[in-house]
């Protein structure tokens, strides 16, 4: 795994490298990059072909797997570096979810201490794990957060996707093992790549629930199925399946919540069978100790991350009735999912799987990891619809990209075997046999070269959004963010100190996505901390714009509860000087409503305050820093 994760560094480090030294044409306006990047993928896809034949018939099995890694971790690359090769931001550039994304990773690249990303003095509540290593990543290379995200995110997908493969190496034969990580990271590329930290994890779970079902209910008669390899069960499955749940607490608590479900749901069947099998209850307790067992060291690694938030809560602070997380319903979350239905590559894909899956469900243990991995999916969207009624949601559209994955594995070993069964209903014949790998091969290359087009939107906005260096890459004239770094600069001359040490109002949060000062109220409140009180700090600002005088305003100030802002951003309006700020009105979809509120000239005008207009902003700082 080490040598596997060296390879994928490696790998994409020189690709991002080697496509930054091209001038490319925009993505969005030119068919270059495209045509590059079909070419790239194909040459991938052929390596990995050929890897898969050298291991199928043990011939330099070493370098075979080698190439295999490399191989794998060059198809991300490829996918995902070049067209992206003439932009510095990653997909969905600096927009809506991206943005607090990359301002975590800003926060983090400033320090290693695990710090909200937005409110001073408070300790993280998103899970900082994927971001802090990216920050000390970044910080090592002497790069800001904004400019590292991109190179980091495709690095991290990249070695992501060849743990996966030696995980699934370590499951299945080698050869078969290539071709599943294939398929599932082709899939998450596709559909899970703009949110990177979570897309590590969808790349592990298949492999994970594999191992998990090892754990739980260990083989009792050899050769009864096709779990060939020892290491796939007993306790070394049962730390693996811990370490994994614990990562996943650290990177995306969603999909921890979902892992965890199903391994319960594992649990809860491992424990009926055993009792079946035995007839006595005392056969459950070696899997009640061995899932207590990965609860307790899923536990541990998550406080890595979680610790500090923990301590906080323990310690008094409270999140009542400031976490809106939940308040959100879109339409794909509001019916159950079934793309083995849809008319596309996917689909037919996920059909095999499915039809896989309950074939083989009493007959294959990796069906049925796989297939006790569906069933939890779907009882979360139905958990999550229900919950609605309490006023909440348990996000299930998100998990979408989850059961895609574990469709689409098992539309592999689908595909595998029934084209083992058509092979032999007609005697071996080798004409048949080339017909199938021509299929399968042809049918990969077909989705692979369309993910670009499948993330069309999101590489679009990462070409048309304004970048930390105030350009936009399709070469357009750039947006207000072209004026930060003047208000930085601004800041830094009028406030002193380092940035992080003062706290900035703004409705332009992306500047705090580029520069990490912290900020006195989030983007909204479904990104905002649940101890930093989101609905009493915009009201707190509302009443700031009805006072009528400096004195109130910095007397306000000075009683706060929080942290006092050192300077404001506003954009200049018409009728005085404006912050642009979001509520939740969940459950409406969209779950946000856009209000402005008005501060009057007037009351800043007092010499405890300077005043600084940059292009359509008014900057102003407070004199006296408290």
């Amino acid at each position: 795994m080490v040598a596997a994760v060296v390879v994928a560094i490696v790998v994409s480090a020189v690709g991002l490298f080697a496509f930054a030294r091209v001038q490319w044409p925009a993505f969005n306006s030119s068919n270059v990059t495209q045509a590059v990047t079909t070419v790239m993928q194909f040459v991938a896809l052929a390596a990995l072909g050929c890897s898969i034949y050298l291991l199928r018939h043990r011939k330099w099995v070493t370098g075979a797997h080698v190439l295999s890694w490399a191989a794998l971790s060059g198809l991300v690359t490829a996918t995902l570096g070049m067209p992206l090769a003439a932009t510095k931001l990653y997909l969905h550039g600096i927009s809506v979810d991206q943005e607090f994304r990359t301002q975590f990773l800003t926060r983090l690249t400033d320090s290693a201490a695990l710090r909200d990303m937005n409110y001073a003095d408070m300790p993280p509540f998103y899970p900082a794990g994927w971001f802090w290593i990216g920050g000390r990543v970044a910080n090592l290379l002497g790069m800001d957060g904004w400019e590292a995200f991109k190179p980091y995110a495709i690095a991290s997908l990249a070695v992501a996707a060849v743990v996966a493969l030696v995980l699934w190496s370590e499951l299945v034969r080698s050869d078969l093992a290539v071709l599943v990580a294939t398929a599932s990271t082709v899939i998450v590329l596709a559909y899970g790549s703009p949110e990177p930290y979570g897309a590590v994890i969808a790349l592990l779970i298949a492999p994970a629930l594999a191992l998990a079902w090892g754990a739980l209910n260990p083989v009792r008669v050899s050769g009864s199925d096709d779990y060939q390899k020892r290491a796939r069960q007993g306790w070394g499955a049962v730390v693996g399946t811990g370490l994994f749940l614990g990562i996943a607490a650290t990177f995306y608590t969603l999909y921890l919540g979902l892992a965890a479900f199903a391994v319960t749901v594992m649990a809860l069947t491992a424990a009926v069978l055993a009792k079946r099998a035995e007839g006595s209850w005392r056969s459950v307790m070696p899997v009640l100790v061995r899932f207590v067992s990965i609860a307790v060291i899923a536990g541990v690694v998550a406080l890595i991350v979680w610790a500090p938030f923990l301590l906080d809560v323990l310690g008094g602070g409270s999140t009542a009735g400031s976490g809106s997380a939940t308040h959100y319903l879109p339409d794909t979350g509001a019916r159950l999912p079934l793309p083995m239905f849809h008319m596309s590559l996917i689909g037919l894909l996920c059909l095999l799987g499915s039809v896989w899956l309950i074939g083989r469900a009493t007959s294959s243990r990796r069906a049925q990891a796989l297939g006790l991995g569906v069933v939890s999916v779907y009882l979360w969207f139905l958990g999550s619809m229900a919950f609605t009624a309490l006023g909440n949601t348990l996000l299930a559209f998100r998990l979408e990209v989850i059961l895609l994955v574990l469709l689409g594995t098992a539309g592999a070993f689908a595909f595998v075997e029934f084209s083992r069964w058509i092979s032999l209903a007609t005697s071996d014949n080798p004409n048949v046999r080339r017909v199938l790998v021509a299929v399968g091969a042809l049918g990969a290359l077909a989705f692979t070269q369309n993910i670009p087009q499948v993330l069309g939107n999101e590489i679009t906005v990462a070409y048309t959004d304004t970048d930390g260096s105030g350009e936009r890459a399709d070469q357009r004239p750039a947006g207000a963010a072209s004026y930060y770094a003047e208000i930085d600069e601004t800041l830094r001359s009028q406030l002193g100190d380092e940035r992080d040490d003062h706290v900035i109002l703004t409705a332009d949060t992306a500047f705090l996505a580029y520069y990490p000062y912290f900020g006195f109220q989030a983007l909204t409140s479904h990104y905002a901390n649940p101890l930093a009180d989101f609905a009493g700090r915009a009201a707190a600002i509302e009443e700031w714009s009805e006072l009528g005088s400096s004195e109130e305003l910095l007397s306000a100030w000075d009683s706060l509860q929080w942290r006092a802002p050192d300077a404001i951003v506003f954009r200049q309006g018409a009728e005085g000087y404006t912050l642009r700020l979001a509520e939740d009105v969940y459950p409406n979809d969209p779950n946000v409503r856009r209000y402005t509120v008005t501060f009057p000239e007037t009351l800043f005008d007092d010499p405890r305050f300077t005043i600084t207009e940059v292009g359509p902003f008014a900057v102003v700082t407070r004199a006296e820093v408290a």
